[in-house]
């Protein structure tokens, strides 16, 4: 059986948080195909995870991802975002809110939602 596609993202405020809710569930994660914005990606790298570098989020990485949920390459979203902090790449935080919600593609934004992203697409 192929393995379904998520997506991981992080904002900086929340990468540490990203990468040990990672490693609490490393063996979830490994039934996935796992792509990831670029800094994200290679912190995820670091703590044991097989994950397909994007670019950083705001040189396009968000614009990547959201790609593959509009071609249906991806299957679900985890996306830690800080609500709290400025972004300059706002716009394309929002776009790829937008597009999970036009194609249904799961979009978790914080940990017991991403638990049950990562649970859920398994069964």
């Amino acid at each position: 059986m192929k393995k379904k596609h998520l997506a991981l993202i992080a904002h900086d405020g929340k990468k540490a948080l990203m990468v040990s809710f990672v490693r609490d569930n490393i063996e979830e994660f490994r039934k996935y195909k796992i792509s990831a914005t670029g800094n994200t990606g290679k912190l995820l790298q670091a703590a044991g995870l097989k994950v397909t570098c994007k670019l950083s989020g705001p040189l396009g990485g968000d614009a990547q991802i959201a790609a593959e949920v509009a071609t249906k390459k991806c299957h679900g979203v985890i996306f830690f975002r800080d609500p709290l902090g400025m972004h300059p790449h706002d716009p394309d935080i929002s776009m790829l809110m937008r597009i999970c919600d036009v194609h249904n593609v799961p979009l978790a934004t914080n940990p017991i939602s991403a638990e049950l992203l990562i649970r859920g697409l398994t069964e």
